[in-house]
């Protein structure tokens, strides 16, 4: 496995392509004890002048206790070769299989953070504030009767990038 750092301005990728469409793994650990999920929904940019990622997760699926106790989360992103272990990792819950036997990747365990040997691009995202989505709040009434019909809204998580990742 060969990283190297390099600053998020200069992330080769179109940001809404990898997270759209390429989607990417979100994972967040406790200790030696982890979870990912697969996302298509966040958002990446500027705000309180740090670099930062949204990320949302529902409180059903179990990567969520996960995000609530540590600290970071990554956002790992693959190429397409590896797009049935992320429709497996979305699909699949961690509370009743280990998506890595299934899946073949490889965690590499940090301190309070996990992210992928076979990725190609990874954020470290230190947590920095949440919130959950209020139904009061839309504008678009559209929204929130498609998306949460269940009203099982998403918690949305602010991360400051503090580490941008590429495979060499």
């Amino acid at each position: 496995m060969r990283f190297r750092a390099i600053d998020p301005r200069q992330i080769p990728d179109n940001i809404f392509k990898l997270i759209g469409d390429d989607w990417m793994l979100l994972s967040a650990a406790c200790g030696e004890d982890f979870n990912t999920m697969t996302a298509s929904w966040a958002t990446a940019g500027v705000l309180w002048n740090k670099p930062v990622v949204q990320a949302f997760v529902r409180p059903q699926r179990h990567t969520y206790g996960f995000m609530e106790k540590s600290p970071y989360f990554t956002c790992c992103f693959f190429d397409e070769n590896y797009r049935d272990a992320l429709s497996f990792c979305g699909r699949t819950s961690g509370r009743d299989t280990d998506k890595m036997a299934a899946t073949g990747l490889t965690p590499h365990l940090g301190d309070s953070q996990v992210y992928f040997e076979e990725a190609r691009l990874v954020l470290v995202c230190r947590k920095l504030y949440a919130a959950d989505i209020d139904p009061l709040s839309f504008y678009d009434d559209g929204v929130e009767a498609t998306v949460y019909a269940k009203r099982d809204y998403h918690r949305a998580y602010f991360g400051e990038i503090v580490e941008c990742l590429v495979k060499e």
